[in-house]
């Protein structure tokens, strides 16, 4: 069953930069000014993002001298998918058992 926190977490990946700086870090750990080249995006507006995702418990900080890295926290990401595949397996079961609410 999704949660709160699922939708919660549903509504930060929604955003198209969000969901491009977390592709990219599933690949590799990066830092802001690596994101900026790879997105294009104004430091400052990247930045706001992360905020998000770190708020969100979706990505973490290393710092690495003057430069802080961010990585991807694969745990929320598979917990968020498990969520989708029991949504997926209540919907398979109904359509099976053609289930549905008499009016």
């Amino acid at each position: 069953m999704m949660t709160s926190a699922d939708t919660e977490l549903i509504r930060v990946l929604a955003d198209p930069l969000r969901l491009q700086i977390v592709t990219l870090l599933a690949h590799e750990t990066l830092c802001t000014t690596h994101l900026v080249e790879e997105t294009g995006a104004r430091q400052t507006n990247l930045s706001n993002h992360l905020r998000v995702l770190r708020e969100a418990g979706v990505v973490e900080t290393e710092p690495c001298g003057r430069f802080t890295y961010y990585k991807l926290k694969p745990e929320v990401i598979e917990a968020l998918a498990a969520s989708f595949g029991e949504l997926a397996e209540a919907a398979r079961t109904t359509v099976e058992t053609d289930r549905k609410r008499a009016c």
